[in-house]
């Protein structure tokens, strides 16, 4: 078999078994086989890139990071639709349209609540993507959606050219996952599936989008008129013969008794459906009597969408438990009295914070409204005061944790109470998986399924435990051996040389990111030095404002924190920081890397500038003092211009850095 078949059967049996995962849900490999098989894949083309096909399934990495999206004139309008609210309304559309043709059918389909995309195909291959934009002209997001693996790169098609619309929606699977991964990275929440498919889907970096979980189904091909289809139902079926996913459930019928049905039933059960939806859409099936009732500048004539009404019921509020969250945030949760809501019974809403309660005099014993935010979220909305039966006790967050016992502090800024222990069984998981991450003590094999096995075991209860660890006590949870645990043990024996700074970064301390660690243990290179160090003295030292000092001698002077310190100490883990600033050359400026360097990568070129004293930022401003410009550099480029930043070729940075490079 020469080269080029062999990479050809490999992309076909990627494809396939792709589309057995992610479409058809029915994987007929194991992840590690899928993997062996991508990976050599992925090394035969890096060998032989002449043979690497457009459809393979690694192009769906995406490129490398971009600086702006650019704009897409669409050659086929995306058009808005009207909104009703009511069968009434319904009814006056379907009047309407029979009294010009009496034997019209509609298409009733879903309507996703996502980012609606056109996809291009030209010859069957992926050409393009693009946003709706303003209907007309939209952005270019191609590398993105190419990271969506239910969307085919190769369609089976006769047609030169497809043009298809579908809807780009995160599931609740994927939102849920994302949302638990920002709470344990403390980035804010995103608020409901759509906002979070359409920040993703606009990733400037598309390895960002592809971890996203993000999905597609098409509701429209674009281009239908000219290849010569006469009804909307017609293309769904094409589409789907092609490889596309459809959207689902659709009906098509030409009663509007019917079409309320379908839009009962589905809202009966729409929960079930797996991601979110805000309506149903109704269309004309037959496209001629489509082209002849045209558009208005708004919307088509010969569409409409019915969008359901927010449910709002009232229900008795039993109590107020408190949540500690993974990042040590205490919530306040409702307890309800079960209350049938948007098709399921709901008994529990968060409340927040303090502030929220006390906003809204939110008292146990009181009757409330709740509905559920974006289709999904239980909350409250607020008090039914008519309803309240007596004098009721105003509730307060505690002062303590209720789960270790830890003071609690309070951050006025986001109206968040933390627990401050370091070790607080609550936090637990999410603190260990930090610190074992690749930017903290870089604990490779160590992730998320092997610290629940841990814990669940009973095997550590503190980050400190983890070096205390036996092989054979490794070696006998589920799905691991003597090789793996003889392999993390190893691993974990490497990382006590860490420098201070990822020590510090892995112990989770609030407003104590990489770059503060890094200063930090730049100034006062061991531990005990940090220790003894004041919030005075702590200020004083660049970048370090007086919110992060008290957060971080809070920290080290908790019971918790010197518990956990000592432990690995004894384990012993390194607490001390090399001193690696070779000199003051670049002090006191401020660089900012756009671009492709040809001579080191943008983390070397980082460690570079540092060691000789300097600061790498991410965005260009006037406290700027430089902009070093690699190849096919884009706004930050554009930017510096504009604000008059002296702009560097690699050469000239050279030129800069002087003999450290020499060699």
């Amino acid at each position: 078999m020469s080269i080029q078949e062999e990479i050809n059967q490999l992309t076909d049996q990627l494809i396939y078994h792709a589309h057995k995962y992610y479409v058809e849900d029915a994987p007929e490999l194991t992840d590690f086989e899928y993997d062996q098989l991508s990976r050599k894949l992925r090394a035969l083309e890096a060998q032989y890139p002449q043979f690497a096909r457009p459809d393979s399934p690694t192009q769906r990495v995406g490129g490398e990071p971009l600086d702006s999206f650019q704009q897409v004139q669409h050659d086929y309008p995306m058009e808005s639709l009207q909104d009703v609210f009511s069968y009434e309304e319904l009814w006056e559309f379907d009047r309407k349209i029979k009294e010009e043709y009496p034997d019209a059918q509609y298409t009733v389909e879903v309507k996703i609540d996502g980012l609606s995309v056109a996809l291009d195909y030209r010859d069957g291959v992926l050409f393009q993507g693009a946003t709706r934009g303003n209907g007309v002209v939209g952005e270019d997001v191609t590398q993105n959606l190419k990271t969506i693996h239910t969307i085919p790169l190769k369609v089976e098609t006769q047609y030169p050219r497809l043009v298809v619309r579908g809807e780009v929606h995160m599931p609740f699977e994927a939102f849920q996952r994302l949302n638990a991964l920002r709470e344990e990275e403390e980035q804010p929440l995103f608020a409901n599936p759509r906002n979070a498919a359409a920040g993703s889907l606009r990733q400037l970096d598309p390895a960002v989008a592809a971890r996203r979980g993000l999905d597609i189904l098409c509701f429209n091909l674009q281009n239908a008129d000219e290849l010569g289809f006469e009804r909307h139902s017609d293309t769904f079926a094409y589409m789907a013969s092609a490889g596309l996913p459809v959207v689902h459930p659709y009906r098509c019928t030409g009663s509007m008794d019917e079409v309320i049905r379908f839009i009962e039933e589905v809202g009966e059960t729409r929960d079930a459906l797996g991601f979110g939806i805000d309506g149903i859409v109704i269309k004309i099936d037959q496209l001629a009597y489509r082209r002849e009732l045209g558009s208005t500048a708004k919307a088509p004539r010969w569409a409409i969408a019915y969008k359901y009404p927010p449910e709002v019921k009232e229900t008795k509020l039993l109590d107020i438990t408190i949540q500690v969250g993974r990042t040590g945030v205490l919530t306040p949760n409702a307890v309800l009295e079960p209350v049938r809501l948007a098709g399921t019974t709901v008994s529990r809403a968060t409340l927040h914070n303090q502030d929220f309660i006390r906003s809204k005099d939110i008292r146990i014993g009181d009757v409330v409204r709740v509905r559920k935010a974006g289709e999904i979220i239980p909350e409250v909305l607020g008090v039914v005061m008519e309803k309240r039966q007596g004098p009721l006790p105003e509730f307060h967050m505690p002062a303590f944790c209720p789960v270790c016992g830890a003071p609690v502090s309070v951050d006025e800024e986001e109206a968040a109470v933390r627990c401050t222990g370091a070790e607080c069984p609550a936090q637990l998981a999410r603190n260990i998986i930090h610190f074992a991450s690749r930017n903290a003590m870089d604990i490779e094999g160590l992730g998320p399924a092997i610290v629940h096995a841990l814990l669940e075991a009973g095997l550590i209860r503190s980050q400190a435990d983890l070096y205390f660890l036996q092989a054979e006590q490794v070696a006998a949870l589920e799905g691991l051996g003597e090789k793996s645990a003889h392999n993390l043990l190893a691993e974990l024996e490497e990382s006590k040389k860490k420098p201070l700074e990822k020590v510090l970064y892995a112990f989770g301390i609030r407003h104590v990111g990489e770059k503060t660690a890094k200063v930090l243990a730049q100034h006062f290179p061991s531990i005990e030095q940090l220790e003894q160090a004041g919030v005075e003295e702590l200020t004083a030292v660049r970048d370090i404002g007086e919110k992060t000092a008290v957060s971080l001698k809070e920290w080290l002077g908790s019971q918790q924190g010197q518990h956990l310190i000592r432990r690995l100490q004894q384990a012993g883990v390194n607490m001390t920081q090399p001193q690696t600033q070779q000199g003051d050359k670049f002090a006191g400026l401020t660089f900012v890397l756009t671009g492709t360097l040809q001579g080191f990568t943008r983390g070397e070129c980082q460690k570079l500038i540092e060691s000789l004293g300097g600061k790498v930022t991410s965005s260009v401003s006037k406290k700027t003092s430089y902009v070093l410009a690699g190849e096919e550099a884009g706004s930050k480029l554009e930017k510096a211009r504009q604000l008059g930043i002296p702009v560097l070729t690699e050469e000239e940075f050279l030129q800069m850095v002087g003999d450290k490079t020499a060699d």
